[in-house]
């Protein structure tokens, strides 16, 4: 099941900060457990925000649900995830209401095509080498064709060891300049793994950066919005 994330986050997109930089949005979150990152952008009465958090922070694991009970705790992550006014508390005087809500998860796969093309087109050029080496060799092909499966095998789980939850958000504030803040309490209760969120705000303002931790979960919107 995937699911499109359709949100453009216009002034995110705009920002040339690393955090929110395309090709390094994976890196924000992944591979550092207990380290979240929420990107929002406030226009008008519009706010958009974009949450990645690593696997094992939001369902405890970071592979591929298989079992009942794995799967069982994904869809409750995907449910919970799928409504941000409950995770993430701004003031009920903005009268902020959920327009979409979409949840993904995605692996950490680092796949370079060209680099398989070359090696392709490797391949067509030495294939006469190749045969020659496997005549000469035949007696350790068995343990090479062993040795290469193990190593497959590796690959394969290391390639899918650091799923990341992805959540895009569009909501509608009535009052938007009654935006004061957010408090973290409710995400980090949800989620016992998680332990900071690295948060990027965009307004017409500017731009702001903050770290929220567990033990002091608010963000504080003064001089922002």
């Amino acid at each position: 099941m995937k699911k499109e994330l359709g949100i453009a986050v216009s002034l995110v997109s705009l920002c040339t900060a690393p955090a929110l930089a395309e090709g390094e949005k994976r890196e924000l979150g992944a591979h550092e457990h207990g380290h979240s990152a929420l990107n929002i952008a406030i226009e008008g009465d519009r706010v958009e925000m974009e949450l990645i958090a690593p696997g094992a922070d939001i369902v405890g694991f970071e592979h591929e649900a298989k079992s009942a009970e794995d799967v069982a705790a994904v869809e409750q992550a995907e449910a919970t995830l799928g409504e941000p006014l409950t995770l993430f508390g701004f003031a009920d005087a903005a009268g902020c209401v959920v327009e979409t809500a979409a949840i993904e998860i995605e692996g950490e796969e680092h796949h370079d095509d060209h680099g398989d093309e070359h090696h392709a087109d490797d391949d067509h050029d030495h294939e006469h080498d190749e045969d020659h080496a496997e005549a000469k060799h035949d007696d350790h092909g068995h343990d090479h064709e062993h040795e290469e499966e193990h190593h497959a095998e590796h690959e394969h789980e290391g390639e899918a060891s650091h799923n990341e939850f992805h959540a895009e958000y569009a909501l509608a504030c009535s009052t938007p300049d009654a935006l004061d803040g957010i408090d973290f309490a409710a995400f980090f209760e949800a989620f016992s793994g998680a332990e900071e969120v690295e948060v990027t705000v965009i307004s017409e303002k500017g731009q702001s950066s903050y770290e929220v931790e567990r033990d002091a979960p608010k963000v504080d919107f003064q001089g922002v919005i």
